[in-house]
């Protein structure tokens, strides 16, 4: 195991385990996040989707990131900061006073025949760019390169979609307009929160955490987290982000923010951790059914 792997393997661990006693001992979607996702999928990958996208990623020539499957789920971050246009398709602004996907999804534009998922409208949602990629992915004549593409923005789309700031708004920008202060935490805005602020860096004994990690996912889970629509998963998230990032955040102080209690600490680890763990399981089915065909895990 490199000591990437141990390093966001242990990161996670450490992070649900040790929440409730210090609240900087949390985890969310930056770049660990992403790279957590891809390395809990590759643990649920078939081995034909799993050989499949070892060439894919081996064969990659662009210089944004390293190419191991971890690394690469960051990509999409990198291409968008010289890519404007791909901005929108990262969320899913589902409104909580008006949660109506189609809305939220621009309508549910179509790509004109020919044309490539890449070069799609810039109105579009994650959503529909998870099934647009997938499809290519799946297609037997979609040429290399657009293949290639197709898999590093489906690696990063999916772990996207699970961060429930991710699919839902309250006229606020998914949060990013609410300040918010917790004690341990620097301050700063509710979505950063959750993308970035939870995270821990602790890195201790390597192989009993990342046992006790992987021991979490129970192959029941595993089985019904993967079934499900990209918009199914959008709407659990959606009711996540309702109940719990939105929904817990008590009354805004007089100067305007929000004070994070402890109790919504301890929760947003929970939250954390399921969807992580959900996002990891799903990207693995996604792949599977769209690179060997085939949804069960191994």
């Amino acid at each position: 195991m490199s000591n990437l792997v141990q390093r966001i393997i242990l990161t996670v661990a450490i992070a649900t385990a040790g929440l409730t006693t210090s609240p900087m001992q949390a985890l969310a979607w930056g770049d660990e996040g992403h790279e957590i996702v891809a390395l809990v999928a590759l643990h649920f990958l078939n081995p034909v989707a799993k050989a499949k996208v070892d060439a894919m990623l081996a064969a990659d020539t662009d210089d944004l990131t390293a190419h191991d499957i971890g690394s690469e789920a960051t990509w999409a971050d990198k291409y968008r900061e010289h890519h404007r246009q791909t901005s929108k398709w990262h969320y899913v602004d589902i409104e909580l006073d008006n949660p109506d996907i189609g809305t939220a999804c621009y309508g549910h534009p179509a790509i004109p025949s020919g044309v490539t998922a890449l070069d799609g409208p810039a109105d579009d949602c994650v959503i529909d760019k998870i099934d647009e990629f997938a499809a290519e992915l799946f297609s037997a004549g979609t040429a290399p390169e657009e293949r290639l593409t197709a898999l590093k923005f489906i690696l990063h789309f999916v772990g996207d979609l699970h961060q429930p700031l991710h699919a839902s708004d309250n006229h606020d920008a998914g949060g990013n307009r609410i300040e918010v202060t917790a004690d341990g935490f620097r301050p700063g805005n509710l979505h950063h929160f959750w993308d970035t602020e939870f995270i821990a860096h602790i890195i201790p004994a390597p192989n009993e955490i990342a046992n006790m990690l992987l021991a979490k996912i129970t192959p029941a889970q595993a089985r019904d987290w993967s079934g499900g629509s990209t918009a199914d998963w959008a709407q659990e998230a959606f009711l996540l982000a309702r109940d719990h990032a939105y929904g817990m955040l008590g009354k805004q102080s007089d100067n305007g923010t929000y004070q994070l209690s402890p109790a919504y600490v301890t929760d947003a680890d929970a939250v954390v951790e399921m969807q992580l763990s959900r996002a990891g399981v799903r990207l693995a089915a996604v792949l599977n059914r769209s690179l060997s065909g085939q949804s069960s895990m191994p």
